[in-house]
C-alpha cells in the first residue's frame, strides 16, 4: 500500500482564458484596479503610493469631475496571457509588523486576481515608502484652524 501524497502545488485558476471558443483578454488597467482594492482591503495599509503619486493623487481629487481617487494608484502590473506580475507601494500604519502586512496584501491581491480574472499571479513585490505616524494627523488638524487673530 502506498502512503497518501500531499500536492503543494498552488490551485490552478477556475477560469480558461483560452479556450476553443474564443480568448478572454484581460486590460492591464483592470488588473492594477482589483489588485489595489485588494491591497486598500488589508488592515494596516494606510495609503498606496510613493510621495509624488501621493501629490498628483491629491490634486486630481479636488479637480472636479475627475473621478474620484484613483484606485490603481501606487500599483503597476505586467500582464500577460495567463500571468500577471504586481508591483505595489505601500504607506503602513505604525505599530504594524510589516512582514505580517506584506504577507496579507500578497495572499489578499493573490486571492482576488486569481479569482476575478483567472490569471495566474507569479508575483506580488511590495515596497513600503512610509510609515504613518498618529502625529501626522494632528499636525494636519493643526494647520486647518483658522487664525484666532485677523
Amino acid at each position: 500500500m502506498s502512503s497518501p501524497t500531499t500536492d503543494t502545488t498552488p490551485a490552478k485558476p477556475s477560469t480558461e482564458l483560452v479556450s476553443s471558443q474564443g480568448k478572454t483578454t484581460i486590460a492591464d488597467t483592470v488588473v492594477s484596479k482589483i489588485a489595489g482594492m485588494a491591497a486598500r482591503e488589508v488592515n494596516g495599509v494606510y495609503r498606496l503610493g510613493g510621495g509624488t503619486a501621493r501629490a498628483f493623487g491629491a490634486i486630481r481629487e479636488r479637480i472636479p469631475g475627475s473621478g474620484g481617487p484613483n484606485v490603481s494608484q501606487g500599483v503597476s502590473v505586467e500582464v500577460g496571457e495567463t500571468q500577471a506580475a504586481v508591483d505595489i507601494d505601500v504607506v503602513v500604519e505604525y505599530g504594524v509588523a510589516i512582514a505580517d502586512l506584506a504577507a496579507g496584501i500578497r495572499r489578499n491581491v493573490i486571492t482576488s486576481l486569481q479569482r476575478m480574472t483567472g490569471l495566474e499571479v507569479v508575483e506580488v513585490n511590495i515596497s513600503v515608502d512610509d510609515i504613518h505616524l498618529p502625529t501626522d494627523d494632528a499636525s494636519a488638524e493643526d494647520e486647518q484652524q483658522p487664525s484666532r487673530v485677523q
